[in-house]
């Protein structure tokens, strides 16, 4: 209860922050990363972690950027307290290094890997196991949206939190 109530207060915070709207984006991608994840309903607890980490501007930015974003649901299956321990502001550097290893610094759309394993850089500094041989797997996540599209890069949806390792 209290989990739920929390997120649902940051998640205010954030959309107040990003001006957001409910409307998911079209194939157009007129709208950029964090309002497209807004607007799709699912990425709350990821939104909220983004603007507690203060990367809202950069994944408002330029770009391009790929962001494999987990869903509420695999945020969920974190353990118990993982995910308002990270919100905490002394745990800032940390959720920092969480949600942009969720990042690479181009724009990768499904077709680019399609039948091909690949290990690709993320703003955080480490590399990702990308695996589209049979579905895409990116480490132990499963891709299970891709190709949405954001003015400023794509989403593809994970169902599983990536965790750098060291």
């Amino acid at each position: 209860m209290f989990r739920r109530t929390f997120i649902a207060s940051v998640m205010g915070v954030a959309m107040a922050v990003t001006g957001a709207t409910f409307a998911f984006a079209d194939g157009h991608g007129k709208k950029d990363i964090i309002d497209t994840a807004v607007g799709a309903g699912s990425f709350t607890t990821l939104v909220a972690a983004v603007q507690a980490a203060g990367l809202v501007d950069t994944l408002k930015g330029e770009g391009p950027f790929t962001v494999f974003a987990p869903t509420d649901e695999a945020f969920a299956a974190l353990p118990a307290g993982t995910v308002e321990t990270l919100l905490k502001p002394e745990n800032k550097d940390q959720l920092v290094a969480i949600l942009t290893y969720h990042v690479v610094p181009s724009k990768v759309m499904s077709g680019d890997i399609a039948g091909k394993k690949a290990k690709v850089l993320t703003v955080e500094g480490n590399r990702l196991n990308v695996n589209a041989k049979s579905g895409v797997k990116v480490n132990d996540a499963k891709v299970v949206s891709a190709d949405i599209g954001a003015s400023n890069g794509v989403i593809h949806v994970i169902d599983k939190v990536l965790i750098p390792e060291g």
